[in-house]
């Protein structure tokens, strides 16, 4: 059962935010791991080296394959060069997931044009290259599966919060039409697309980032605030967001498509 032997994935965003000994990982690092237990090669794709290095000796030293790849998905010649670089390197590219993301806050009015254009291109642009460059690969091969990462913020709106991320939302709505877009232009060619879409995660994120920019630098309070948010009473983590990953792009996964599995713990169901 979901086993990987064989198969080479590509992971986009496969570092991870805060110390390379921490023991809480993103979702990224999560994923590429729990692939490579499964028995995949993965090609990890980030911008912080050190982060995919962390990533990769973890893989290796549990008897693991892994590349690195220093690459910023958001610009079109270096993911076509990544993309070749994984093929030269495993001959195959039989999964990819794009991982690459991030919020900023704002609503229309106090957002910068260069925030949302930034947004856009940092949510969004990154699982369209990803695709773009991909795809040829997969359809030549007769088969593939695509894995992109969207939120919560881009089915709900969390009005409770008080808080507007008018460009996250927007990019992460934008990454689950996508992912039902480019499923069904390929179903065709053998290649599967679908989404994750994660709600309150416990990442690095909340404690290297968040807990500065919305927490007021407590992140314990954060923490318990994000806890109590969610119906089940507690956030979710990377290894939640992982295996919902690894079920899509498994051959257990093989009938579905276009679709989307939620990971919120409910919260969705409880929101507007």
């Amino acid at each position: 059962m979901l086993d990987m032997a064989g198969k080479v994935a590509i992971v986009a965003g496969a570092g991870s935010v805060g110390p390379a000994d921490s023991k809480i990982w993103g979702n990224g690092k999560t994923t590429a791991i729990l692939l490579a237990r499964q028995g995949a090669s993965v090609f990890l794709v980030d911008l912080d080296q050190e982060a995919m290095a962390a990533s990769r000796s973890i893989i290796e030293a549990e008897g693991g394959v892994a590349a690195t790849h220093r690459c910023d998905m958001t610009i079109a010649t270096e993911v076509q060069a990544m993309v070749q670089a994984c093929r030269d390197r495993f001959k195959r590219i039989d999964i990819l997931v794009n991982n690459v993301g991030g919020s900023a806050p704002g609503d229309p009015v106090s957002m910068t044009e260069e925030i949302w254009d930034r947004q856009i291109a940092f949510n969004l642009k990154t699982a369209f290259l990803g695709c773009k460059y991909v795809l040829p690969v997969m359809i030549e091969q007769g088969k593939g599966a695509i894995v992109n990462i969207a939120s919560v913020a881009g089915m709900r709106n969390d009005f409770l919060s008080g808080r507007s991320h008018v460009g996250y939302g927007a990019s992460k709505a934008g990454v689950i039409q996508l992912s039902r877009s480019v499923a069904g232009t390929h179903a065709k060619h053998g290649i599967r697309v679908n989404t994750v879409v994660p709600g309150l995660m416990h990442t690095p994120l909340v404690e290297y980032r968040l807990a500065q920019t919305v927490g007021g630098n407590d992140a314990q309070k954060l923490i318990d605030a994000r806890n109590a948010a969610v119906p089940m009473g507690h956030m979710g983590d990377a290894w939640d967001v992982a295996h919902a990953v690894l079920f899509l792009a498994s051959d257990e996964a093989r009938f579905i498509t276009a679709t989307e599995i939620v990971v919120d713990g409910g919260s969705t169901a409880a929101m507007p």
